[in-house]
């Protein structure tokens, strides 16, 4: 059953949201070999004076070791 999280910097459309949750759930089938009905995808916005603090530190520097895909980017 997996959940996917997906936060992404404010501004996106309803549509865009609606095909990034599309395609997140696509590679979740295929890469953990699961139906459609057992995916479920959100999608959260994030201010971007707010991302360092909400995201980055949090989620990205505090999980570091648990990123299968770590950024190419730091925000300081």
């Amino acid at each position: 059953m997996p959940h996917v999280i997906v936060r992404l910097l404010s501004g996106r459309s309803e549509e865009q949201k609606s095909r990034i949750a599309e395609e997140v759930t696509k590679a979740v089938m295929a890469g953990a070999k699961c139906a459609e009905s057992s995916v479920s995808v959100s999608i959260e916005d994030v201010e971007p004076d707010r991302w360092t603090e909400d995201v980055y530190n949090p989620d990205i520097i505090g999980n570091w070791d648990k990123l299968y895909k770590k950024p190419g980017y730091d925000p300081s």
